[in-house]
């Protein structure tokens, strides 16, 4: 076995392989940019070493630097984790001209499931079915023109290259395919330097189901069951299961069997995952998607239900022992569901979010899993992936499960950052995910429905509280002047604030009394008996006959406020502030919807614009969002250039108001 291994990646990836390296009595060795200098991996790991700034391309994507790293070290193997370097065949050539074991398959099999086409020729060829349609090289927009007539509509373009989504395009009509043919080469070729597509039959009502393989390199391959992972947003998981409600136990064996085929047919070694497309309306009926030859996120709810350690295993296959089980020994335990934890905001899109984490919560829970990478202190950027940790839980069955997740997420609390956590929450609670009714399509229907966006009485009350607390004399009241609401004949008198959570008007909340026995009325409402007690990061308010422990913490005249698995950020708004009268001829300036880089400036000052015309594109984690005109008017000011990076709620551009607007 190895003395020392480096991972080629960062985050909680990172943390989760350290784990299990530590338990196996090797040394790690990590690397970090710029950005993660103060990152938990960084910390974690026995060795560190710098390879470069925040740009990936210059750091976690430089295959020089990384095997550098490896090599002064002393390192024996490389664990890629996933992302960055993991399906690269040139970096698996690279570590192993250096002399280092990359932990994971032969750059041939990374090479043979790194494009659709091939992958698909390679295990249809094995028997493995397919999706209906046209996946060979080179096709022609009149090619895919006659096979969209071939299979029928509606169809799916799909670029041969790359994943995540990109140029993907569903046509349900002729009409449409011209026009969908070209965006999505122009969409791929943007994306990945490659336009070539391939055409298949649209599935309705998708579930994405897929099978996780073990292979050594002895020809052994088994597979330890099924991830159901059909709850996405863009294309992307948010929360997946083992096993599936779906199958049956034919099913599951036919479709391992195919994987397991599929596997072999590319000579593969390692932990390794299949992905099949199923109809909710059709579950016999399955086809192949495609290949990840590397460790996935979800990854944790399989070792939950195998009892395996995965990364062990893919250590010991690269160290080069057979495996120690076949088919006959792997067995389903229970049910786990995980939920990733991301940097993003539901209620706008699922831009990416950003800023420091001033306070973290996370749940200590019998049979829940943490795979994190936070800690108080650490920024969270632009740079990369915006996934900050998972939450995984395991029960005897489905519903113990997702009961058990639910109130892993509702004491999960991240503060000075918004995460997805609220929704994750209702997204678990949603009848149709309670009854297993999935598919692909379902978050987007639901999304509306699912982000909470209101903020309750007792939050506000809450904020007040605090300043409150924080305004009261330590020790003995010696003058009752000193007291917030100063002192009066007959009773205290009341301290007033404008409280704000951004997307929300102020509201007026007034105190009076000690932190121990006060009055607060928010809005127009009555007064009510309150009080507040701060510990650490954790304020305990009691409000009408309510008592809460909020996560808590401060940034400046911002409070964060954190319960149930919900944050708010509330602000005290300046008397003068609240009192100016905003119209469109005299709005503030338009902000970044999050932080990334500026990609584009479309106008200079002094141009005229109309209402919803693009001014300025901001890029962020693979993701562009432009923040266009909100009326027809002037740009009187611009803040930003090309290039430069903003943080979130960085001022971009001003307009005034076309005269009657």
């Amino acid at each position: 076995m190895f003395q020392a291994v480096l991972i080629a990646n960062r985050g909680e990836i990172a943390v989760r392989v350290i784990r299990t390296l530590r338990a196996m009595g090797i040394r790690s060795v990590a690397v970090y940019s710029d950005a993660d200098r103060d990152s938990r991996h960084v910390r974690d790991a026995d060795v560190a070493v710098r390879i470069g700034p925040a740009a990936a391309a210059e750091s976690y994507l430089s295959i020089p630097r990384v095997v550098e790293a490896a090599v002064s070290t002393g390192a024996q193997a490389v664990h890629p984790g996933y992302g960055f370097l993991a399906e690269n065949a040139g970096f698996v050539r690279a570590c192993t001209d250096a002399g280092l074991v990359f932990v994971g398959p032969p750059a041939s099999a990374i090479e043979a499931m790194g494009d659709k086409i091939r992958a698909k020729q390679t295990v249809e060829a094995a028997g493995v079915p397919v999706v209906p349609g046209r996946h060979t090289p080179g096709l022609t927009d009149e090619d895919l023109a006659g096979a969209a007539t071939e299979i029928g509509y509606p169809v799916l373009l799909k670029p041969s290259a790359g994943g995540g989504g990109k140029g993907m395009r569903q046509v349900t009509e002729p009409a449409a395919l011209a026009e969908a043919i070209a965006g999505a080469r122009r969409e791929a070729r943007g994306a990945f330097g490659d336009d070539t597509l391939l055409i298949e039959r649209l599935v309705q009502r998708p579930r994405h189901i897929e099978i996780q393989l073990l292979a050594d390199q002895h020809g052994a391959v088994v597979h330890l069951g099924e991830r159901e992972c059909s709850l996405q947003r863009r294309h992307q998981k948010i929360i997946e299961e083992a096993p599936s409600v779906l199958l049956d136990a034919a099913t599951r064996d036919r479709m391992g069997a195919a994987a397991v085929e599929a596997a072999r047919a590319v000579g593969y070694t390692g932990a390794g995952t299949v992905e099949f497309i199923v109809s909710a309306d059709r579950p016999e009926e399955f086809f192949f998607m495609e290949m990840n030859t590397r460790l996935q996120v979800e990854h944790p709810v399989t070792e939950l239900v195998t009892g395996l350690d995965l990364v062990e295993q893919q250590l010991r296959v690269a160290a080069g022992e057979q495996l120690r089980f076949g088919q006959p020994d792997v067995e389903l335990t229970g049910h786990a569901v995980e939920a990733r934890i991301y940097a993003e905001d539901p209620a706008r899109g699922f831009l990416p979010t950003g800023g420091t984490v001033l306070a973290l919560r996370e749940p200590d829970l019998l049979h829940v899993r943490i795979d994190s990478s936070l800690r108080a202190g650490v920024a969270v950027g632009s740079d990369y992936d915006p996934m900050l940790a998972k939450v995984i839980a395991w029960g005897p069955d489905r519903a113990t499960a997702l009961g058990r997740l639910d109130a892993a997420l509702a004491e999960t609390a991240v503060l000075g950052v918004r995460t997805n956590v609220a929704f994750l929450r209702a997204l678990c609670s949603d009848p149709d995910v309670v009854a297993g009714r999935l598919d692909t399509g379902l978050v987007a229907r639901r999304v509306d429905a699912l982000v909470e966006d209101d903020v309750p009485d007792d939050v506000l009350a809450a904020a007040a509280l605090e300043r409150l607390n924080d305004l009261e004399p330590r020790g003995p009241v010696v003058d009752p002047f000193d007291l917030p609401g100063g002192w009066r004949v007959g009773e205290p008198s009341w301290a007033s604030w404008l409280m704000q959570v951004a997307g929300h008007d102020a509201v007026e909340v007034r105190v009076r009394g000690r932190a121990a026995a006060a009055e607060v009325a928010v809005a127009s409402g009555e007064p009510a008996p309150a009080s507040v007690e701060r510990t650490g990061s954790t304020l305990r308010t009691s409000y009408a006959g309510r008592t809460h422990n909020y996560a808590y913490a401060e940034d400046g005249d911002v409070v964060w406020l954190g319960r149930d698995g919900r944050t708010w950020a509330v602000r005290e708004q300046e008397r003068l502030a609240a009192a100016r009268h905003d119209t469109a001829a005299t709005m503030g300036p338009l902000t970044s919807p999050m932080p990334g880089t500026i990609s584009v400036v479309h106008v200079a000052v002094g141009d005229q614009v109309t209402a919803g015309q693009s001014l300025v594109v901001v890029e962020a984690m693979k993701m562009e969002h432009s923040v266009v005109a909100p009326v027809d008017g002037t740009v009187t000011e611009l803040f930003v250039h090309s290039g430069q990076q903003v943080s979130m709620n960085a001022p971009l551009a001003a307009v005034a108001a076309a005269e009657g607007h």
